[in-house]
């Protein structure tokens, strides 16, 4: 643990930097949240039918592995928020729960 909190720690003219960055509070429902776009930048809806959503997403450098490979966490997050778009109704407030199983069968390469 200490040797990625070492690994994280910014230096003097990195924080200078972050310290000048503006970030504006997220206005939920109007925008999409930086963590939102992070993820889910260039994604493309092919097609939608009830209870299928069928998406191409071509993988970024910023969600890749340190092996080129599409990053377990990204795809775990892909599936969160693409499924969450399922059972979404327009209106309706988003009381329920989710069980996710994904089976890692093979690795998604960069591009």
């Amino acid at each position: 643990m200490e040797e990625a909190k070492e690994f994280l720690q910014l230096n003097k003219e990195e924080a200078e930097s972050v310290s000048r960055l503006t970030i504006h509070p997220h206005r939920l429902g109007f925008q999409c949240s930086f963590y939102e776009d992070f993820a889910l930048r260039g994604i493309r809806v092919d097609s939608v039918q009830p209870g299928f959503v069928s998406c191409t997403f071509r993988v970024p450098p910023r969600l890749t592995d340190k092996s080129g490979n599409l990053a377990t966490g990204a795809v775990a997050n892909l599936v969160d928020e693409v499924g969450g778009a399922i059972v979404h109704v327009e209106g309706l407030t988003m009381n329920v729960s989710v069980d996710m199983s994904i089976s890692f069968l093979g690795t998604a390469k960069l591009n």
